[in-house]
């Protein structure tokens, strides 16, 4: 059985790795452009394409999906299934052309979470389960026949890139696994119930990603780890979706700073006090609409990501101080 690949990011390198050493027949994989990036403006490739040059399978970088050229290119390849894995939405001439059909990777328990960011919005509406899923795309997003799922149970303090490495591995095996049955015709699909109401989980977008301190602890603190790039005490670069949750620290003398907050605690105090309370060496615990918020990890615009110890060591909290 021949397959085309399709995929992007680092995500999608990973199981275009997995089927490789599973030893599917990958003829060709597609991704996009190289783009230009950093202040050279350099042609950068992305990871599936870099993964491909390794494990030396070709290449096809169309700039438009419906490119008749393409589209021929395609149908020469001869290939029984194509495999989306982090990739831009394919138009139907594309994904009806193999016989064993066009299959998707989307990490959440469809028909849930539909969209382009379920990592994270999972997490930030506090939801205590997701998991994965390969379906049979056709004409709307993330809607077709359901092939596998797989749960993962989420606990209160799991990041986005926590998340991320779990699916991983969980996508990994259940997209292999349904490659298998397909393979061997043995894979049965399930229609989505798409006349039920469910969450969504559409690009994030800045005004996301600001902190409004009126809100309930626990709602900041699951948009904190929802947008978080830290894991196992590591801060995973270079992952466009972990952009981090932000606000800014008035100093009560006309500056304020722009601060990513990366990791967070709720502190279970029915204090009404707008003041911030902190020893100025090992804790900062930030009064919201209701309960406090434990600063754990952030960042200032232009530095390092640091603890709150290694921040307060430089930054003397007063009455004065503010989150805004």
């Amino acid at each position: 059985m021949k397959i085309v690949f399709f995929g992007t990011p680092g995500f999608a390198a990973d199981n275009l790795d997995a089927l490789l050493d599973y030893g599917f027949d990958v003829v060709t994989v597609v991704t996009p452009p190289d783009s230009k990036s950093g202040r050279g403006k350099v042609l950068k490739a992305c990871d599936v394409k870099k993964r491909a040059i390794k494990r030396n399978i070709p290449v096809l970088q169309p700039h438009k999906l419906r490119d008749s050229n393409f589209i021929n290119d395609l149908y020469k390849l001869d290939a029984d299934l194509f495999i989306v894995v982090a990739f831009r939405m394919l138009p139907e001439i594309v994904w009806k052309i193999p016989p064993k059909r066009t299959i998707n990777l989307h990490t959440s328990l469809l028909p849930n979470y539909k969209g382009a960011a379920p990592i994270n919005w999972v997490l930030i509406s506090g939801e205590k389960n997701t998991g994965v899923t390969t379906f049979y795309i056709d004409q709307d997003i993330d809607s077709g026949e359901i092939l596998l799922q797989e749960d993962v149970v989420l606990n209160y303090d799991l990041t986005a890139a926590d998340l991320h490495d779990i699916l991983l591995e969980k996508g990994k095996s259940v997209l292999v696994n349904t490659v298998k049955m397909i393979n061997s015709n043995c894979i049965k699909s399930s229609k989505q119930n798409n006349t039920l109401t469910h969450n969504l989980a559409p690009k994030i977008n800045k005004e996301i990603l600001k902190i409004n301190w009126t809100l309930k602890a626990e709602k900041i603190h699951n948009l904190v780890r929802g947008l978080s790039p830290y894991t196992k005490n590591i801060i995973v670069k270079n992952v466009a979706i972990f952009p981090s949750a932000w606000t800014y620290l008035d100093e009560g003398n006309g500056e304020n700073k722009r601060i990513k907050i990366h990791l967070t605690e709720i502190i279970h105090n029915h204090s009404t006090s707008p003041d911030l309370k902190t020893d100025n060496k090992s804790y900062l615990h930030v009064p919201t609409g209701e309960g406090l918020i434990s600063i754990l990890r952030l960042q200032i615009e232009g530095k390092n990501p640091i603890t709150i110890s290694q921040f307060l060591l430089g930054n003397k909290i007063t009455k004065f101080h503010r989150f805004l």
